[in-house]
């Protein structure tokens, strides 16, 4: 049988490189297709030295043309790494088509709620009228899940434009994607730095994700190698920094909104979210206690010059509605559904500030209208 080398190249477009967001003929890396008789030689470049990617690029493209032309073809895949030249202090990301704002939920270190305070911030979106997803980052503490009662649940392959893609996980009109969805409750995340990359690649760009308003990411606590991963693969509109009062969650706070705010990433923060901020028992309503200190997140918002974005007080049913996979922002008439909806409106109104002082990362804004916020596109 003879093959014919245009039809191996439509059908080479079926193919998408594991954490390329475009298929390999439409991203460039097919370079050449030879035939000759039955036999076929592929000259593909990629970006990644990674041995099991090109392994399952030469598997998957040999496998095709086995499969649609001939199980007798005699298949050539030359392969050639190309890692493109990169500006080190300059740190770019690639949009994903049809999300408006992305917006990174950060903690200098873990226990200040960070988790808590994406998934109520999500809620609180969705009950406005957006249209919001999750990408849960953490990936060696995954919280997500649990959050949203989904722990059990797994994404599903839907064919988008002739692709392949994963299909997030929706609850309470979110859509969430999150390593805890691909890994038991009681399994251990054990991967260097380059393969939870590479693992954060393919929930972004190969997920069906459709028209958002706002992705929030839930990034580990800390200043990382996922950190800069996720800023390098993704146009950031702006970042969100979750504290608590305590000096000691203040000092890791300020290397958060440091970090953002470098040369080499030069991520707008929109502000400081102060969580446990302080307790009132039922039985004495109008007492605060500052457990934890008294404003230090305030306090360190004014002195870095970043906007304050709200307290949330230390409220055991915050931390019930998390367990049960139920945001507490979702209790209607309650004081957490107004301190949310207070800080919620504050995160908006800064994104809209971001918009029209700074850079589009997208061609796509935030505008307030007559007192309420809406997301208009292009």
């Amino acid at each position: 049988m003879k093959l014919d080398r245009k039809e191996i190249l439509a059908a080479l477009e079926t193919i998408t490189i594991a954490g390329e967001g475009k298929n390999m003929v439409e991203s460039g890396a097919v370079k050449n297709v030879l035939t000759f008789g039955n036999e076929v030689v592929v000259d593909l470049v990629i970006t990644t030295p990674a041995m099991h990617i090109k392994k399952r690029a030469e598997d998957d493209i040999k496998k095709l043309i086995h499969d649609r032309f001939s199980p007798d073809a005699v298949v050539k895949v030359n392969i050639k790494v190309e890692t493109p030249e990169q500006n080190p202090n300059q740190i770019k990301g690639k949009a994903i088509p049809g999300i408006s704002n992305i917006i990174a939920v950060a903690s200098g270190k873990g226990g200040v709620g960070k988790s808590t305070v994406t998934a109520n911030l999500a809620v609180t979106l969705a009950k406005m009228g957006f249209k919001v997803g999750v990408l849960d980052a953490d990936i060696y503490g995954p919280s997500m899940p649990i959050m949203f009662d989904v722990e059990n649940e797994k994404p599903l392959s839907v064919e988008v434009d002739g692709k392949s893609k994963m299909k997030p996980i929706e609850s309470y009109e979110i859509k969430l994607l999150s390593i805890g969805f691909f890994t038991a409750p009681s399994q251990a995340v054990i991967w260097r730095g380059p393969m939870a990359a590479k693992a954060l690649n393919q929930m972004i760009f190969d997920a069906a994700w459709g028209e958002l308003d706002f992705m929030l990411i839930d990034l580990p606590p800390g200043t990382g190698d996922i950190h800069l991963s996720i800023m390098q693969s993704l146009p950031i509109t702006g970042a969100v920094v979750v504290s608590t009062p305590q000096a000691v969650a203040l000092a890791d706070a300020k290397k958060g909104v440091s970090m953002f705010q470098s040369d080499s990433i030069n991520v707008p923060v929109l502000g400081i979210i102060e969580n446990m901020a302080y307790f009132t028992p039922e039985e004495l309503p109008n007492n605060k206690y500052y457990i934890f200190g008294k404003e230090g997140a305030k306090n360190l918002a004014a002195d870095l010059n970043v906007p304050f974005l709200g307290e949330v007080p230390l409220v055991q049913s915050i931390r019930e509605a998390g367990d049960y996979g139920r945001p507490a922002a979702l209790q209607t008439a309650s004081v957490i559904e107004t301190v949310f909806e207070e800080i919620t409106r504050n995160v908006v109104q800064e994104t809209v500030n971001r918009n029209e002082t700074l850079p589009p990362t997208e061609a796509i804004k935030i505008t307030t209208m007559a007192g309420c916020s809406a997301v208009k596109g292009k």
